[in-house]
């Protein structure tokens, strides 16, 4: 009986998975920068917020997303990516009610 641990194709289904969650977040803020485009200034802090956090969870996620480079687990780097995810989430749902797709 072998005591050594085979994480099989764990590390490419979380590769996989947060490549998933920036791929969302870019369609999301991609929508918000088309709302700012129509000139509406409501628009235009929707986007710059959306950007922002987009860039956070790219600076976050991306370590993770690739595999290169140590994975940030500690203290609030998930909480944070959580919490963005699920604020461009809402963003996403508000955009597409709107119809802007």
């Amino acid at each position: 009986m072998s005591t050594g641990r085979d994480p099989g194709l764990q590390p490419e289904r979380t590769r996989l998975a947060w490549r998933r969650t920036l791929l969302t977040a870019t369609v999301v803020t991609a929508l918000a920068v088309r709302l700012a485009s129509t000139g509406d200034p409501v628009g235009a802090l929707i986007a710059g917020v959306a950007v922002v956090v987009w860039g956070a969870l790219l600076m976050l996620c991306w370590p993770r997303a690739t595999g290169t480079g140590p994975a940030r687990t500690g203290g609030w780097t998930l909480p944070l990516v959580a919490f963005g995810t699920v604020g461009l989430a809402l963003l996403g749902v508000l955009l597409a009610l709107r119809g802007l797709w």
